[in-house]
């Protein structure tokens, strides 16, 4: 797939996933002879992770050393699966904060009236 196919795909400008190429979020991409971006399934399966993982407000640092233990094999899977948990730690704590944020919106809005007298 060219830049431009996986760009759609995955809803990123082409701009962001050369970034991500370039910054070593995502492993080098295939090229064609003539120097085009050849996405195959192994790089589009990098760009999918990395994306969700950044929606998920994972630091790019984060992910930058998580791509750098991988490639170095399986003598870093402990260091990967660590640094995952510290993530997901991480989030859940957002979450639990986020969820307590919508709790006291959903109960200033049904009390509305209550407190704004004006």
């Amino acid at each position: 797939m060219v830049i431009s196919e996986v760009s759609e795909k995955y809803g990123l400008t082409q701009d962001a996933l050369r970034y991500y190429e370039r910054v070593g979020l995502i492993p080098p991409v295939p090229r064609k002879p003539n120097g085009i971006r050849d996405y195959d399934d192994y790089s589009c399966g990098w760009v999918e992770f990395i994306h969700c993982m950044r929606n998920a407000g994972i630091p790019v640092e984060v992910l930058v050393e998580y791509v750098q233990l991988y490639q170095q094999g399986s003598k870093t899977k402990e260091a990967r699966k660590d640094l995952l948990r510290e993530e997901l730690k991480r989030l859940d704590d957002r979450i639990a904060k986020l969820q307590a944020t919508k709790e006291r919106l959903v109960y200033k809005i049904e009390n509305y009236d209550e407190f704004d007298k004006s």
